[in-house]
């Protein structure tokens, strides 16, 4: 059997073992300490905005969702076409996920359904309290159109940019398109702290806030005093030593995923029945994962049936997240549109995509994915 290729797995540059050797050294082992606050130093640096490390993703957007004061009742718009974790947030807080279709050009909040999606809401009676577009697969969202709609109704935005740290839109970075930014570093992201997650935002009182909730909300005191309801969501400094190390080499991890998909784009380019994720004008995606569509009658099989054919010859490849409305716990949920992010669900796969990939990794996917085809 050949070696395994994975979607996406972690890739180590071997800087990580000197900061976590200084942590070690230092026996700041707790978690806080010198690796937590300069790992957010240098990530506030390459966005220009103050920076909390947190545990997750998740915990960032639940944080963030609380100190846009979105509560019980609430609603808050955001992309089907996401992994859970921006949905499931929203219920934390006792607010109501409505969900708004991708658009052809991005895959990702299609513009104008959020438009029709928050006068229609409003026109309801219904609180609208904030808005969560998602920046999918190393892309960003359509700003240029987001944000006048989001200003005109004085609706704060969460970016949900938890798989496109790196990403650019009109020349600024991904995740300062929104009143709060959120990042995540889980195994398969980009860059990996193991687990963990990055809180970003303009105002210094937001993110100080979120650092104090993080912390179980402690009051400031020579005693354990809490007057609010607190989490533990901090990222530890061990593991802010590993992001340390992988921040280093964003650029260089950005550059390789991206010449991973040029690689495929060139190999399957021809083949009929195949489109890649398109790159949204004015931007430049990561391609944290290289993602294709797969026409089952141009191509000769259907996505389920090249997954199958990649996982029997050992390697990893994963189709596109299933939208939100079609999640048995978001069944019931509204859905505004739904056309596009259903079509990209039935057709859509992710290929191997890591930044360590060799050339010879890349030619042994794309054979086994052309020689699926008719043609």
């Amino acid at each position: 059997m050949s070696k395994r290729i994975y979607l996406s797995p972690p890739h180590m540059s071997g800087d990580e073992r000197e900061f976590l050797r200084e942590a070690f050294d230092s026996n700041w082992i707790a978690p806080l300490g010198p690796q937590l606050i300069a790992f957010e130093t240098e990530f506030a640096g390459l966005h220009g905005t103050p920076a909390a490390a947190l545990s997750s993703c998740t915990a960032a957007l639940h944080l963030s969702l609380l100190l846009c004061g979105v509560g019980l009742g609430d609603c808050v718009i955001t992309s089907s076409l996401t992994f859970a974790a921006s949905a499931n947030a929203i219920t934390y807080v006792g607010a109501e996920p409505v969900f708004v279709d991708s658009d052809e050009r991005s895959w990702n909040m299609d513009p104008e359904l959020l438009a029709e999606a928050i006068e229609t809401e409003l026109r309801a009676g219904r609180r609208v309290a904030a808005v969560m577009p998602v920046d999918l697969y190393g892309q960003s969202a359509d700003y240029d159109r987001i944000v006048p709609l989001c200003e005109k109704h004085a609706l704060p935005i969460i970016e949900d940019a938890a798989e496109a740290l790196g990403a650019f839109y009109q020349g600024r970075r991904v995740g300062t398109f929104g009143r709060l930014g959120c990042f995540s570093f889980n195994g398969n992201k980009i860059i990996t702290t193991s687990g963990g997650g990055m809180l970003i935002a303009p105002e210094p009182a937001l993110v100080e806030r979120a650092r104090f909730l993080a912390t179980q909300a402690r009051d400031p005191a020579p005693h354990y005093q809490h007057s609010t309801i607190g989490y533990n969501y901090r990222m530890s400094n061990l593991l802010a030593a590993v992001g340390r190390g992988q921040l280093r080499h964003l650029e260089e991890r950005v550059e390789k995923r991206r010449a991973n998909f040029e690689f495929y784009r060139r190999a399957l380019g021809d083949v009929p029945g195949i489109e890649f994720m398109p790159e949204i004008p004015g931007g430049r995606s990561t391609r944290w994962l290289t993602c294709i569509t797969i026409d089952a009658e141009q191509f000769g099989a259907d996505r389920e049936k090249v997954r199958l054919a990649l996982e029997a010859e050992n390697i990893e490849a994963r189709p596109l997240w299933k939208p939100m409305h079609l999640q048995p716990v978001f069944a019931q949920r509204r859905m505004y549109g739904g056309r596009v992010s259903e079509r990209l669900f039935r057709d859509g796969l992710c290929l191997p995509s890591g930044s360590s990939l060799t050339e010879d990794d890349l030619a042994r996917v794309a054979a086994v994915v052309r020689a699926a085809s008719k043609h």
